[in-house]
């Protein structure tokens, strides 16, 4: 079974038309305007941070993490500033506006590429914790480079190809994911997207930072037992760095499973009932969770990522000079961010 143009006319099943309530569109496409501006700030103060710090060039897989973010943030003010014009497609240009656009490909290009690049910082991190050797041994620049550009090339290729095959204009307004060459095709990609995007992704964050905690401890109670005097301050280090991976892994794990669920959800039961139609308010209230995870991730980074955190105190006019605790850096343990797409 394939969508026709005629079916689409007749009952709105897309992610970027309405011919519902147009309030509850306009309020929606604002707010993410508005996440987009805030999305576009935060992840370029984490990126100068770096920068400033050195740390772009000793942790390129989160530098390049960040730079997707940025990315998918200043898309996000471009793709919905030209949805809140209600733009009638009736040429070329608009056919290549809707297919770039307003199907939001160029946007999930960027979500999709982050989410891959968080699957690969990762492992990275397992590898330098657990595989210490291995990783001085095969994690070089080079490799951390490819990885990097893997990252862009595969969601890009992703998104695009997915959308332009799915993509049309009928009567003046455009509708995405909708015309596949088969209910086969729809349902395959439906399911596989889930388990990949989804599924697989929280069982390699649960895995690779419960292994990363369990090297710490063991760690951590080696040097204990080898330091007769129990030196507290080397107690007092060493209970901090748990206690930051730790807090690490759970908002990793956590945070992802909980905002990019219910569209991950939504996307899964669209695929396997074709006419399923949800409420546009309900549509837009997921759709804002996903995006609203790309504008708070640099907050999170910037609060467990020492480098990164004393280059931002250092840009708040008014701050206390109260000495902080012996900082860890965390570059080796956890993950940078709370994690798409």
């Amino acid at each position: 079974m394939t969508t026709s143009p005629d079916d689409v006319t007749h009952h709105d099943i897309t992610t970027g038309s309405s011919i519902q309530s147009r309030d509850v569109a306009y309020y929606f496409e604002s707010s993410v305007v508005f996440i987009g501006v805030i999305g576009t700030t935060a992840n370029a103060l984490i990126l100068y941070a770096m920068v400033a710090s050195k740390q772009h060039r000793k942790q390129i897989m989160i530098f390049n993490q960040n730079a997707l973010d940025l990315f998918s943030s200043v898309l996000l003010i471009l793709t919905y500033s030209v949805k809140l014009c209600t733009v009638r497609l009736s040429d070329s240009v608009g056919h290549w506006l809707c297919m770039w656009l307003l199907s939001e490909n160029i946007v999930w290009c960027g979500i999709l590429s982050s989410k891959i690049n968080l699957m690969l910082v990762t492992v990275e991190r397992y590898l330098k914790v657990v595989h210490g050797t291995f990783s001085k041994k095969y994690l070089r620049g080079r490799v951390t480079y490819t990885a990097a550009v893997f990252s862009w090339l595969s969601g890009f290729a992703l998104s695009i190809g997915i959308t332009l095959t799915t993509t049309g204009v009928v009567d003046g307004s455009c509708y995405s994911y909708v015309f596949w060459s088969s209910r086969r095709s729809q349902l395959a990609y439906g399911i596989w997207y889930f388990l990949f995007f989804y599924a697989l992704m929280l069982t390699i964050f649960f895995f690779c930072y419960w292994r990363i905690l369990m090297v710490i401890r063991r760690q951590a109670t080696v040097m204990a037992g080898h330091d007769s005097t129990g030196s507290s301050a080397h107690q007092a280090k060493s209970n901090q760095l748990q206690a930051n991976v730790v807090k690490t892994m759970i908002i990793v794990s956590a945070f992802y499973a909980v905002s990019d669920l219910p569209m991950n959800v939504y996307y899964l039961l669209l695929n396997i009932h074709a006419n399923l139609t949800l409420l546009q308010s309900g549509y837009y209230t997921v759709l804002f969770i996903s995006f609203l995870y790309i504008c708070t991730n640099p907050f999170v980074y910037a609060a467990k990522f020492d480098p990164v955190k004393r280059i931002i105190v250092r840009l708040i006019p008014c701050r206390t000079t109260t000495q902080e605790p012996n900082s860890i850096d965390m570059s080796t343990t956890a993950a940078p961010r709370a994690a798409s797409t």
